[in-house]
């Protein structure tokens, strides 16, 4: 692969909006974190919550996308210059040249909730106002997105549970190296809903205690919401990061649980080392996706440990923000990118002692290191995997 120029990228999520806000609490150690309750959920749980999506109004010529979902992403594309960025690019290819692609796991869920609770007590239809197409339906969220940037090119959502806004940069990539388009928006968008906290309570995933990846004591996962977005280019003068290289995979071994042995996790990482051209030993971070399950956390080892040795230094920065599940591929990207402008390692917050059994070498405070090469993992419910491979902007 040609590497690819991230012209720009930006991030809303529960440890602050704005590439500055979430560099500064990874920095610090400081996770996002809080033991509260969203909406009517009865729950005793964690939770990674943005909470200035409340006060976020939509534009009028947007109103008819008014929901959770779109709220975050219309914060995340405000901040960071982002917005003004692409309208840079749209200017310069031409809107058609510019393409959307979004992961999304719940899209807007919460919204139909919301109508569910004021459907029609004779008839039980929902109400007048709720707008399926523009809220619930997964594609929404790029609509929303193609609009409020004014872009005409290709559009698309991917949907593959927590690998899904990994995924969009291949998908982006392979767009733009045939030729089609010149330059795409990528990212992920999702915002917390009832439907996610219950359903992930009832497959016993959910923690009571803060998420702790790699700890011995870890109990699962703390379900966050975030968004974030990206802008590549065919080329950049001034990169914020370079995307080198995309690995994807799907085992299919299960519908929720991984492949105990990383099979769908070993041919992502070494997909995308191939795809960049690297060796193992180029890779100096990787930002693992340790959900801080039982099994997850333990298959991934594994997976990582194949691939990479003993050596390479790794952390799951979900202890921070939480699992964005659609989102998590484009949040932690772009804290992976992060990671290469600060030149910093960022800690795997919450951990009390590392599991023996795992042999990765987990990285449990903040550390200021030359870094060159960050691996990002993104592996989601069905064995469907994605790994990123991002350079820093030298």
């Amino acid at each position: 692969m040609k590497r690819l120029p991230v012209s720009d990228f930006t991030i809303a999520c529960a440890t602050g909006v704005g590439r500055a806000a979430c560099a500064a609490a990874l920095r610090e150690g400081r996770s996002g974190l809080q033991q509260r309750r969203f909406e009517t959920a009865e729950l005793d749980t964690w939770l990674g919550i943005v909470d200035a999506v409340d006060e976020q109004q939509l534009p009028q010529p947007l109103a008819d996308f008014d929901c959770r979902n779109n709220r975050l992403a219309w914060l995340a594309l405000q901040a960071d210059g982002f917005a003004d960025r692409v309208a840079a690019a749209v200017g310069r290819y031409g809107s058609q040249r510019v393409g959307v692609f979004i992961g999304t796991s719940t899209s807007g869920i919460l919204q139909t909730e919301l109508a569910y609770r004021r459907r029609d007590p004779a008839t039980g239809a929902l109400p007048a106002d709720f707008r399926y197409a523009q809220t619930h339906n997964p594609f929404s969220v790029a609509d929303f997105t193609r609009r409020a940037l004014a872009i005409d090119g290709p559009s698309a959502v991917v949907s593959t549970a927590c690998s899904s806004s990994a995924k969009v940069f291949g998908q982006a990539a392979r767009m733009i190296e045939l030729g089609l388009i010149d330059a795409a928006v990528v990212g992920g968008v999702d915002s917390l809903c009832l439907t996610t906290l219950y359903g992930f309570n009832s497959l016993e995933l959910l923690a009571s205690d803060i998420c702790r990846p790699w700890d011995e004591g870890r109990r699962g996962l703390s379900i966050g919401e975030g968004a974030s977005f990206s802008l590549l280019e065919r080329d950049s003068d001034t990169p914020a990061a370079w995307l080198l290289g995309v690995g994807e995979s799907s085992d299919g071994h299960h519908i929720s649980s991984p492949h105990p042995e990383g099979a769908g996790a070993i041919a992502a990482m070494r997909g995308a080392l191939a795809h960049a051209g690297l060796e193992p030993d180029a890779v100096d971070y990787i930002n693992l996706h340790g959900t801080a399950t039982p099994g997850n956390d333990a298959a991934e080892d594994l997976a990582v440990h194949e691939v990479f040795g003993p050596g390479v230094p790794c952390s799951s920065t979900k202890g921070a923000t939480g699992h964005t599940l659609g989102a998590a591929g484009a949040v932690e990207a772009a804290l992976a990118m992060l990671a290469l402008q600060q030149q910093t390692i960022p800690a795997g917050l919450n951990l009390r002692s590392i599991d023996p059994a795992l042999r990765c070498n987990y990285v449990g405070s903040s550390r200021e290191t030359r870094l060159d090469v960050v691996l990002s993992n993104s592996f989601g419910f069905g064995g469907t995997n994605a790994s990123l491979l991002f350079g820093a902007a030298r």
